[in-house]
C-alpha cells in the first residue's frame, strides 16, 4: 500500500532532488508520475540512485483524478494554472513556489516547526513550502523561541546561485571560465557579475527599499513561527553553487546563555550543532551539500543588547530549502490525514 504521487517540474533542479529524496527516504509509493512541459515529454529522469528511471508526462493534459499528492516545482505562473486543477480533482498540492505562501487559507509548513498547521490543508487542498532561506532559519529559531521567546531577528543571508535555478548555476560557471581565459563576461541572469563577487539584491525592489526576497523572510517567518516576532533581513547572492548561509542575531524576552542555546540546538529535530571554537570548527556551504540537516555554528552571546545571541546557519537550499521540506510535508500529510503508507 502506498501513495499515487506526482512530481511537477521533474526535469528541474528541485524536481530531480524531490525524486532522489523520495527514494532515499523510502517514501511509500504505489505509483509515481514525473510531469514536465510538452518540450520535455518522454524525457527519462532518474529516481535518485536506485538505477530506475521514469518518463516525463506532459503536465498540460495530465489527468489528476485518483492521485493522492503532487509536489510542484514549476514556478508561480505554471502553478497558478495547474495547482487548482489538481486540487479540484482531489490531489493535494504541495507547492514550492511563492504563489500560495501568504494565502490565509493555505498552510505554510516546516514540519519541525508548525506541523499542526497542516490540518488546514482541506480549505484549498494546497499546502505551501516556504522560501528556502526562511525554511532553514525557522528550523533554527523554533527551539530557541520555545525556550526564551524571540522578540526580534536580524538576519543577513549568503545565498547560493542554485536558488536562482539552473540558469544561475550556469552563469556562475561560465563567468568563472570567462574570467580565467580573458573572455568578455556574459551577464544575464543576475544584475551584476556573480563570479568572484557578491550581489546585495535578490528578487524585485519594493517601495521601502527592501527586496521581495527580504520581504518573504519577514512575512513567512511570522506566519510559520509567531506573528509577534520582529524580523529584518538583508539578502545577498554569493558565488557558491549550492548551500545557503545565514548570519542570525536574535533578541529574546528571557535570558538565554550561549551554552544553554547550544544544548537546546543540539537536541532539536533537523539540526546538527557543529560549534567548536577552533580553526574549522564550523560548517560551510560546501560541507552541507547533500545533507538533510540544518547546521548551526558560531553560537555566542551579543553583549550589545540585554538578551542577545548570534549564530551561523547553513543548509542545502535544494534539500531543506525546497525538495526535502516538500517530501517531509508529504510524509506529515500521510501520517496525519491520508494514512495510506
Amino acid at each position: 500500500m502506498g501513495y499515487r504521487i506526482a512530481v511537477a517540474g521533474a526535469t528541474g533542479n528541485v524536481g530531480r532532488e524531490v525524486l532522489a529524496i523520495l527514494a532515499e527516504r523510502e517514501f511509500p509509493i504505489a505509483e509515481l508520475a514525473a510531469l514536465a512541459s510538452s518540450r520535455s515529454q518522454g524525457t527519462e529522469v532518474e529516481i535518485g540512485d536506485t538505477g530506475k528511471t521514469v518518463k516525463c508526462q506532459n503536465i498540460e493534459n495530465f489527468d489528476w483524478s485518483g492521485w493522492d499528492m503532487a509536489i510542484f516545482a514549476i514556478g508561480s505562473d505554471a502553478t497558478a494554472e495547474y495547482a487548482p486543477k489538481a486540487a479540484a480533482a482531489g490531489c493535494v498540492v504541495i507547492d514550492n513556489s511563492s504563489l500560495y505562501r501568504m494565502d490565509p487559507d493555505v498552510p505554510l509548513i516546516v514540519p519541525e516547526v508548525n506541523p499542526d498547521a497542516i490540518d488546514g490543508y482541506t480549505k484549498k487542498n494546497i499546502i505551501a513550502n516556504p522560501n528556502c532561506s526562511t525554511a532553514q532559519m525557522v528550523v533554527a529559531l523554533k527551539p530557541l523561541h520555545d525556550a526564551a521567546t524571540i522578540k526580534r531577528v536580524v538576519v543577513s543571508t549568503y545565498q547560493s546561485v542554485s536558488g536562482a535555478g539552473k540558469d544561475g548555476m550556469d552563469e556562475l560557471w561560465n563567468q568563472t571560465r570567462q574570467i580565467f581565459v580573458g573572455d568578455e563576461k556574459d551577464i544575464s541572469k543576475f544584475t551584476k557579475q556573480i563570479a568572484f563577487n557578491v550581489i546585495p539584491h535578490i528578487d524585485k525592489f519594493l517601495d521601502d527599499g527592501s527586496t521581495k526576497e527580504e520581504w518573504k523572510m519577514v512575512v513567512e517567518t511570522k506566519k510559520i513561527l509567531d506573528p509577534k516576532v520582529k524580523v529584518t533581513a538583508t539578502c545577498v547572492r554569493v558565488p557558491v553553487f549550492v548551500g545557503h548561509s545565514e548570519s542570525i542575531n536574535i533578541e529574546t524576552e528571557k535570558e538565554l546563555s550561549a551554552e544553554e542555546a547550544q544544548r537546546i540546538l543540539r537536541e532539536a529535530p533537523g539540526i546538527i550543532l557543529h560549534d567548536k571554537r577552533e580553526d574549522g570548527g564550523y560548517t560551510t556551504p560546501v560541507e552541507c551539500v547533500g545533507d538533510f540537516a540544518t547546521f548551526i555554528s558560531r553560537v555566542r552571546e551579543d553583549s550589545t543588547i540585554e538578551n542577545g545571541l548570534n549564530f551561523w546557519c547553513v543548509s542545502d537550499n535544494l534539500r531543506k530549502g525546497a525538495a526535502l521540506n516538500a517530501v517531509q510535508i508529504a510524509e506529515l500529510l500521510g501520517r496525519r490525514h491520508l494514512k495510506k503508507g
